[in-house]
């Protein structure tokens, strides 16, 4: 699961009154990271970003799920399922032993590891940024 070190970033995080979404980037920093060093692969920046997400919910970051426009029931109980696990049992620690977690680590290992480049990144942050709209951009300026 999540290394020490990106645990304690996401809880300084939250101590310091930043939102459930900024710790959470550090998740997602944190799989960008694997995913450059070759740890595994994704087929896109959307699913590096995903697997980040549901890391952070299971560490006990409290995120909600998606919103009902963009994913799929299914995808929005897999978080919820997420955030429950991260409410009971927060996980730290190297990878489990398991056969479902050796299944899922070898299947990500066959993934190309484009989906981290700065280009797959910046695409991914416009096409967001694109279908959040303009009113978003000048409020933040």
């Amino acid at each position: 699961m999540p290394e020490k070190a990106t645990m304690q970033a996401a809880k300084e995080d939250l101590r310091e009154g930043k939102s459930p979404s900024t710790a959470a980037g550090e998740f997602v920093r944190e799989e960008m990271d694997h995913i450059r060093e070759g740890k595994h692969g994704a087929r896109n920046a959307k699913q590096a970003i995903a697997i980040g997400l549901s890391k952070a919910r299971r560490a006990g970051i409290p995120l909600g799920p998606p919103s009902a426009e963009t994913t799929s029931a299914e995808t929005r109980h897999k978080a919820e399922l997420d955030r429950e696990k991260g409410k009971t049992d927060p996980q730290t620690g190297e990878e489990g032993h398991t056969k479902r977690g050796r299944a899922r680590l070898t299947a990500l290992k066959k993934e190309p590891r484009s989906a981290a480049s700065h280009e797959a990144l910046s695409k991914q942050t416009k096409s967001s940024a694109r279908k959040r709209g303009l009113h978003v951009h000048k409020s933040a300026a």
